[in-house]
This record gives C-alpha cells, sequence and structure tokens, in this order.
C-alpha cells in the first residue's frame, strides 16, 4: 500500500451514524443456519442433498450453544457481560437465542416429519420403528442387538447409593423409570446410545431397497434384558449441550501444551446450556433432568421425532447418484497442468507467472498439496516454513514435511493448538511432526495464528528464491473438496520477502511489522482496509470512480461497518456478499442506502475472503484468510496478500458481477434484517453462482 493511501483519514464531519445501527450478531448467525434450514426445505434439491442440509442445520446449532450460548451465559454468571451494539442486553439476547431457536428446532423436526421422511421412503429408504417390523426382522435386529449393542449398554441407576450420573455433552441418551416388582418403589435409570455403534441400524431382508431402525429405539425395545426382574414402566430420550469453550491464560503458563491438554480434559465438564428431550416425555422425569442439570424451562427444547439429526449424515453420503447434486469434475489448474504436461515442475510455471487457485473447482491435491510435495522431494530445496490450523486426520501434506525433515531439509511448521474443536488433532500432529525432527512452534502469546501460509526456499543459480502459497482456507485436502477458497501461489519477490518476515515474527521475536505486499492483523488488516475505504470515499467526493466490494464469512466488526457506512453516505457503491453473520444494515436511507448485501449458500460451503476497491478505475485486490470480526482484527495473526495480475484482478471483478446479480441465486438482506431468498423471484429462473463458476472452470481450464 503507498505512503499517500496509508495517509488518508476519515472526513471528520457530515457522517455522523445513528445508535441503532446494528443488529445483533448472535440473532444475525440464527438468521444465517435458518438459510441453511432452507436448503433443507427446498423441493428443487435433489433429496439427499436436502438431507445433508438437515444435518448441517443441526451440526451448525450444536456449535453455536457449546460456544456462542455458552459464552454469554458465562459471561452474565460472571458480571462481565455487556450491553451488544445493537442495543439490547444480555438477558434479552439470550430470551430471543431462545424464542427464534425453539421456532427453527421444531420447524426442522416437522421438516423431517411431515417432508423428508416421506420423500426418503418414497425413494425405498424407509427409516422405520421397530414396533412395525414383521417378526423374523424383530429376531434379526433383536440378535444384532444381543450380539453388537447390549455387551457396550451401561445403564446408571439413580438412589441413594447411586448419584445422578454425568451426561456427557451432545450424547444421547435414554431415561428410563423402572418399577420393583417388591416394593412399587419407581426408580430412574439413564443409558447412553453408544456413539460407537451406527446410528441407523440397517434392517435384514430382501425388501426393495433399504430400510433402517434407529439405534436408540432398538435399544429401548430391548430394555428389559437390562433390567431383569424390574418393570419398565416408560422411557424417553434426551440429549445434553455443554459449555465446551477453552479457557487458558497464555500469561500464566509455562507449558501451553500441557495446560491446553488439563483444559481439554475439563472441557466435558463444562455446564449444561441446552436440554433437547422427546415431546412424549414425563413431566416428572422432565423436572429431574431439569434439577439434576440445571436447566432453565427457556432452555428446554420438547421435538417431535429423531433428536440429534447430526446423525442424518449417515443416510445423505448413502451411494444414490440420482439423488445428489451432478458432480463437478475435478479439474487441474491450467498453468500448473501446462508445466506438468511440459515436464516442468511447479516452480518452473512460477517463475513465469501468479497462479491465483480457486478450490474446489481447481484440484487441490494437484495445485497446494503437490506444491508442498514437489518441495519435499525436490534436492535443490532446502527449507519448507508452513502454518496449520486445521488439516485432516490422515493429511499428505503433514507427511510430506516428515518426509522433508527425514531428508534433511530445515521444516518449520506452525501449528496452531488452539484451533477450536480441532485442539486434540493437532497436539497430536505438533507431537508427532517434532517426533520427525520438524521444528515446531505456536505461534505469538495472546495471539491465535490463523493465517494461511506455506513457504519454500529452493537453491537457483547460485542464491535463494522463495516459493509462497497465501491462502483463504486451511490445508487440509479433505475440506478442500467442499469449501470453497482462494489461493495465490507465487515467486514475486516483494512477497517471499514479507511471508519471510511474518515466519520470523511467528517463530522468533522479530518486531518489523512493515510489509508491502501482506495486509498482517493484529493492526495491519484493520488499519489497511480502513484506509482503503477512505480512499474511496476521497475519490465518490471528488466525483471519481469508487466502489468496494467484499467477501467474507463474517461482518460484525463495528468499525469496519461504520467506514463502510460513512463510504455509503459518501457516495461509494459497497457491495458485499455474506456467508454467515452479518450485523450491518442494508438499504437504510440516509445511511446504507448505497450498500447492497447478498448472501450464496450451495452445495460448496463459501470461505473465501476477497476485499476489491476500485480505486479511480485501477482495482485494488486482496485475498486473504480474515473476515471482519473483532477476533480475526485484534486477536488473530491474519494475512490478506494483494492480487496484481491483470487477468485475476478482472476474475474477482467477475466473481462479483455473478454473485451480486439479481439474475443469481441468492439471499438479499432486507433493511428490517429478514432475509429474503432470490429477491423473491423464482428460482429456476436465476443462475446457480456455484455451477456457473464450475462451468467456467471447466471452459478455461484443461480436464484432468
Amino acid at each position: 500500500m503507498s505512503e499517500e493511501t496509508m495517509a488518508i483519514q476519515l472526513p471528520p464531519t457530515g457522517f455522523d451514524l445513528p445508535n441503532d445501527r446494528f443488529f445483533d450478531r448472535e440473532i444475525s448467525w440464527l438468521a444465517f443456519n435458518e438459510r441453511v434450514l432452507e436448503l433443507a426445505e427446498d423441493e428443487s434439491i435433489p433429496l439427499l442433498e436436502r438431507v445433508n442440509f438437515l444435518s448441517i442445520f443441526s451440526s451448525n446449532l450444536d456449535e453455536f450453544f457449546m460456544v456462542r450460548v455458552a459464552g454469554l451465559k458465562r459471561r452474565i454468571a460472571t458480571g462481565l457481560a455487556v450491553t451488544s451494539s445493537s442495543g439490547l442486553e444480555p438477558a434479552q439476547v439470550l430470551t430471543e437465542i431462545s424464542r427464534k431457536t425453539h421456532q427453527l428446532q421444531e420447524r426442522q423436526a416437522k421438516l423431517y416429519l411431515e417432508a423428508i421422511e416421506p420423500a426418503l421412503s418414497a425413494s425405498r429408504i424407509n427409516i422405520t420403528k421397530f414396533e412395525d417390523l414383521d417378526p423374523s426382522e424383530k429376531e434379526q435386529l433383536s440378535d444384532y442387538y444381543r450380539k453388537q449393542v447390549f455387551p457396550v449398554l451401561t445403564p446408571l441407576a439413580v438412589d441413594p447409593a447411586h448419584p445422578f450420573p454425568y451426561i456427557s455433552g451432545l450424547s444421547l441418551n435414554i431415561a428410563v423409570m423402572v418399577k420393583h416388582p417388591d416394593n412399587d418403589s419407581r426408580l430412574f435409570a439413564r443409558v447412553k446410545v453408544p456413539p460407537t455403534l451406527p446410528r441407523f441400524v440397517r434392517v435384514p431382508g430382501a425388501w426393495a431397497g433399504v430400510r433402517f431402525v434407529v439405534l436408540e429405539d432398538l435399544i429401548g425395545q430391548n430394555l428389559g434384558d437390562l433390567f431383569e426382574g424390574m418393570e419398565i414402566l416408560q422411557y424417553h430420550n434426551f440429549r445434553v449441550t455443554r459449555n465446551e469453550d477453552l479457557e487458558v491464560d497464555e500469561d500464566e503458563t509455562d507449558n501451553l501444551l500441557q495446560a491446553l491438554e488439563a483444559e481439554l480434559a475439563r472441557r466435558r465438564f463444562g455446564p449444561a446450556v441446552r436440554l433437547e428431550v422427546s415431546s412424549s416425555i414425563d413431566p416428572e422425569v422432565l423436572e429431574l433432568l431439569k434439577g439434576e442439570l440445571d436447566i432453565e424451562d427457556e432452555d428446554v427444547y420438547s421435538l417431535e421425532g429423531p433428536l440429534d439429526l447430526t446423525g442424518l449424515s449417515d443416510i445423505a453420503f448413502m451411494r444414490r447418484p440420482e439423488l445428489h447434486y451432478l458432480p463437478h469434475q475435478v479439474v487441474t489448474n491450467r498453468y500448473l497442468k501446462q508445466a506438468n504436461d511440459e515436464g516442468s515442475s511447479i516452480f518452473s510455471a512460477l517463475r513465469q507467472r501468479d497462479i491465483l487457485l480457486h478450490h474446489p473447482y481447481e484440484s487441490f491435491s494437484t495445485s497446494v498439496q503437490a506444491f508442498i510435495e514437489q518441495a519435499a522431494k525436490d534436492p535443490k530445496v532446502f527449507a519448507i516454513k508452513q502454518t496449520l490450523y486445521r488439516t485432516s486426520g490422515d493429511s499428505p501434506i503433514v507427511d510430506a514435511l516428515i518426509s522433508a525433515a527425514k531428508a534433511g531439509k530445515q521444516v518449520l511448521a506452525l501449528v496452531e493448538i488452539k484451533a477450536r474443536f480441532d485442539e486434540q488433532n493437532n497436539i497430536g500432529w505438533a507431537r508427532k511432526l517434532e517426533q520427525a525432527g520438524v521444528h515446531v512452534v505456536y505461534g505469538i502469546v495472546g495471539l491465535k495464528t490463523h493465517c494461511k501460509l506455506a513457504m519454500v526456499i529452493r537453491h537457483e543459480d547460485g542464491k535463494l528464491k522463495r516459493y509462497c502459497h497465501i491462502g483463504t482456507g486451511n490445508y487440509n485436502p479433505k475440506t478442500a473438496r467442499f469449501y470453497e477458497d482462494y489461493g495465490l501461489l507465487t515467486a514475486r519477490d516483494v512477497v517471499g520477502e514479507d511471508v519471510a518476515k511474518l515466519f520470523n515474527r511467528l517463530s522468533a521475536y522479530a518486531e518489523d511489522l512493515t510489509f508491502s505486499e501482506l495486509l498482517v492483523s493484529p493492526v495491519g488488516v484493520r488499519q489497511g482496509l480502513t484506509n482503503l475505504i477512505a480512499a474511496e470515499m476521497k475519490n465518490a467526493i471528488n466525483g471519481k470512480p469508487s466502489g468496494i466490494q467484499i467477501k467474507l464469512n463474517s461482518l460484525v466488526d463495528e468499525g469496519i461497518i461504520d467506514s463502510l457506512y460513512r463510504a455509503s453516505m459518501a457516495g461509494v457503491k459497497v457491495e458485499i456478499l455474506v456467508r454467515g453473520m452479518c450485523a450491518m444494515k442494508a438499504g437504510v436511507p440516509g445511511l446504507s442506502e448505497n450498500i447492497t448485501v447478498r448472501s450464496v449458500l450451495g452445495r460448496y460451503l463459501e470461505h473465501s475472503r476477497v476485499f476489491r476497491f476500485l480505486n479511480d478505475n485501477d482495482p485494488v485486490v486482496y485475498i486473504g484468510s480474515a473476515d471482519m470480526m473483532h477476533r480475526n482484527l485484534d486477536r488473530r495473526v491474519e494475512t490478506l496478500v494483494r492480487i496484481r495480475q491483470e487477468d485475476q484482478l478482472k476474475e474477482m471483478e467477475n466473481l462479483f458481477s455473478l454473485g451480486m446479480s439479481d439474475e443469481s441465486k441468492s439471499w438479499h438482506l432486507q433493511a428490517d434484517g429478514t432475509w429474503l431468498r432470490n429477491g423473491g423471484r423464482n428460482a429456476a429462473e436465476l443462475v446457480d453462482v456455484q455451477d456457473a463458476l464450475m462451468s467456467k472452470t471447466l471452459t478455461l481450464g484443461v480436464n484432468r
């Protein structure tokens, strides 16, 4: 960024902002998950894809309660909660979360029972009740129960000698009421549904199609085997969500790895924040559960049908091609394929030009993964440095780093062991890498390292040459198949110098935080983007071409939103493509009438972050890892890299033209905070953004 741009300040007057200018971020998140539910409701989408969206809706909601709701409850309990930027008091936010979530979960249950289950049955995928099977089928499933299920069940009774058992978070359980034959006393017991067994048990037989019984139903119908001599009075399913966020004071610990492992052990004992129960549950049993779990009425979700619809993922991934999206072909980036066809390496291709990758439309394995694997084998490469935030359980990238270290190359891996819900996995990777001779570091105290960086240092013509990858997504070959992300492969010296400087900062004590082609948070991303927004304001005020286009996952940072509001008030056209939370109000007269917000959801999870500024018709474009959230801008190490090549700048322009077009399928944010799907138009008339991008990639590239 030029010194002139860095020096720009926001106009001091004429842009006063109202107090009620933000939507609540938690309520906005629920609106996002409602959009996921709408995909499950969409009859134009293949059936098993709808089943998958129903499962995703459930898993999204689980994490929301484990982290966001749990955190809010904790802050209220400790007196640290404050009024949100939307003006809602903490208790009001919790009440609204409960009201909206009850609506959504009831809507989900109704969708499953009245639409999804019948549609599955019509497609010869039947989820039936044990009691509806014929005698021979019952006997066969009972035999499976006796051999595979019964041995791993542990009934836990509650009486003066047995206290109420600990209920683990997200576990599915059966509350059982039994009666003693001698004294008519009623007793409570809990049976945990084993998470290690298939949730949907296939019914043997020659039925035309497949039939399943849910595991909890099979267990419930055979409870007499667990409580011999007792009368089974009733049983009901229930599920608990607990606070599973982590708190580690890095300033007070000498060994972050050990401290985090200890906190992981405590995570499972977090307080309960949600109780899901079958709608038929006995009031006496419900009161017992509420009392023992310390759950309030507003945190109880009484639902029809099976609980925990995350388990539907087992059904969603069945091999029934006619019930899935038509497959997209795997394509190798045309410049990488050309180099491979000519017998050249990725490094020779990068000496010719930067390569912008767009996953999953372009293969991750033949680009980013191949970049690291070639570096590990190349005798001219003597060092590899890489950040690892999340990766797969059998990561070929980690294997390549280990191979490189064993081959005598200098390998540095910055493993972020505080990546939420991947902490245990990353601790394992860190130890495996260390044992192989990789230099493993954990970043900077107090900051999560969220940036996606890889650097290869190679001997060429008597000197060293740096090759870099800067991405918007994780180095995870599995999620790269269904996460939409960008990545830049480059041999530009100025980028290499910036990336080398940042790695030195992350692994040692370098304090020089000035960069040429990167914006780096904390500080740099917020300052850089704010100044770029201000430059567009200045252009608009001076009658020059101006415009701002941003694609990201979440937009909730008040400072950035206020800068965009002021830009709109100055006459700058602002276009936002957001997948998840958005606290900004669009289309409000006098505040944001020049702001348009769209949301694209589909078969792939939109994950890339792109920032485009018209800059008097000389566009400035960055891609990178940062969303516009407080944590990304102020409490994480994030990186944005500038895109320079003309064809790539044009590609980004086309991306926004497609995503923001009224002819494309999307949700439109209204001034009152509601999201209108397709702007009210018939979906059949509109273009699917992801299909269009795949088609364009196929046209430009060469099939693998």
